[in-house]
């Protein structure tokens, strides 16, 4: 038995789960994260005296022990910092090392490797006058425990886990409407180069093709002007494929989501990335990977974040990523973080940070990329950039019925501003409606179609009755 005595609880609004001991904590972290985390140190902050969950980070076990030090510090730093922003520091934190076994080893080898780097983060926890209350090694399906010495609750060669979905957290997300969407693994592999994909040279060249004709008119072109007609062209090709993107073959909403299978997996993930891949081409691909390395071309982009837009567009960023093979690896940061956005702003946080982790390994000077990382990891609202984005889109839309006023000739009857690609329905009308009052004829003819006085409007002529029509018709022949 695990001589822990604290109790370790998470919370939602609705209920309170308890969980005891090590076994327990360990099919439990999936739950927290909404993935398993493979290769991974995960560090969750403990409140209060029954140890209720807080803040976790989450980084890749660095391959090299050199750096197991530092990076301990730093993620022992950053959690209890981050917590502190938001409140308090926490009680206590509980370590997890995640790892499956490289050929020729067992579980029980990899939890005696990655000892030391336990050790490190326990002292450098400790340094910070924080204890860790359980450090715990998952591979192979055994859990191992650093902190437990009773060998009767944890042997030396490991626990098995608990089967899928018959513990006590399982349940409780599966009546919250919880789901695991598999392995980090499986999350990276969506945003990821095939290997051996019978494309990949093909993409190469068109890449190295597009590369001669579009980096020029973005750097080399006149001033404003090859930007403008590579952000115009790249906008515009997004939007047709957006346009095949967003139904179903058979015509059923994109957004719609998928079961999860046993194994964690999506069920119809792998079907959908590659009809997805079969409807882009590789001049195509090339074009719209070369184009969102322009800055304003890609926070354009960025607009489409919500509905079936933003599904639409998350599907068209994955298969971009997929499609920046090398040497290009690094032309993957734009496509990585506008998939990482859209899928933080619809709501789903652990492929937002699957996706931007990957966008700052492909270039880990980004800023775009790590300004969204660090709020996704603050836990942030996205709503303000939401809200941003929104008013730079009217604000654009504005100024195109702007300019096609202003070019229309003098006493011209068009009043209907042009169409804006993408934009809703209803914004047009607006639009419409708002160009029309500045049009002074047809304000005054609608005026008098009116009722009551005011700004913009002429006072309407009493209705008359028959008798009086009839009257005023005979009047001059009666004199």
């Amino acid at each position: 038995m695990n001589t822990n005595p604290h109790e370790f609880r998470g919370t939602t609004e609705t209920q309170q789960i308890t969980l005891r001991g090590p076994a327990e904590l360990a099919d439990a972290l999936p739950f927290m994260l909404g993935f398993h985390p493979s290769d991974s140190v995960v560090l969750v902050a403990l409140h209060g005296e029954l140890g209720r969950f807080g803040g976790r980070v989450r980084l890749g076990i660095p391959r090299s022990s050199k750096e197991w030090a530092s990076t301990a510090e730093q993620l022992a730093e950053c959690l209890v910092d981050g917590c502190a922003r938001r409140g308090t520091r926490p009680d206590g934190i509980v370590v997890f090392l995640c790892q499956d076994p490289a050929p020729g080893e067992t579980g029980r080898h990899v939890m005696e490797r990655l000892r030391p780097f336990s050790q490190r983060l326990r002292t450098a926890c400790g340094a910070l006058d924080i204890p860790v209350y359980e450090a715990l090694c998952i591979s192979d399906g055994l859990y191992f425990s650093y902190c437990c010495p009773d060998t009767r609750c944890c042997p030396p060669d490991g626990t098995p886990m608990a089967l899928t979905g018959t513990s006590v957290m399982a349940a409780s997300a599966a009546y919250a409407g919880i789901q695991v969407r598999g392995s980090l693994r499986d999350m990276e592999a969506r945003l990821k180069p095939r290997p051996s994909w019978p494309g990949e040279e093909q993409q190469r060249k068109a890449l190295n093709e597009g590369s001669i004709l579009i980096v020029p008119k973005i750097f080399d072109g006149p001033p404003g002007v090859g930007r403008t007609e590579v952000r115009e062209a790249t906008l515009k090709l997004a939007r047709d494929v957006l346009t095949r993107l967003g139904i179903t073959s058979d015509g059923a909403d994109a957004t719609v989501s998928t079961p999860v299978t046993s194994s964690g997996r999506r069920d119809g993930t792998a079907e959908q990335d590659a009809a997805d891949d079969a409807s882009i081409g590789a001049d195509e691909a090339a074009a719209l990977i070369l184009g969102l390395q322009d800055r304003d071309t890609r926070d354009q982009a960025a607009e489409w974040m919500e509905g079936r837009e933003g599904a639409a567009a998350l599907r068209l960023w994955r298969a971009l990523a997929r499609r920046c093979v090398a040497p290009f690896d690094e032309h993957a940061a734009a496509p990585l973080t506008l998939a990482g956005w859209v899928a933080w702003s619809t709501g789903d946080e652990p492929a937002a940070r699957a996706a931007l982790g990957l966008a700052l390994d492909a270039d880990p000077d980004y800023v775009f990329a790590r300004l969204l990382h660090q709020a996704c990891n603050e836990g942030l609202d996205p709503e303000s950039l939401r809200s941003c984005l929104r008013h730079e889109r009217e604000s654009r839309a504005a100024a195109a019925v702007d300019d096609r006023v202003a070019a229309r000739p003098a006493g011209s009857q068009d009043a209907l501003p042009p169409t804006v690609e993408g934009e809703p329905e209803e914004r047009t009308v607006k639009r419409a409606r708002a160009v029309k009052v500045a049009n002074p004829a047809k304000a005054v003819r609608r005026g008098r179609r009116g009722a009551g006085t005011g700004p913009g409007k002429i006072a309407p002529r009493p209705p008359r009755d028959a008798a009086a029509r009839r009257g005023a018709r005979r009047g001059t022949r009666r004199g």
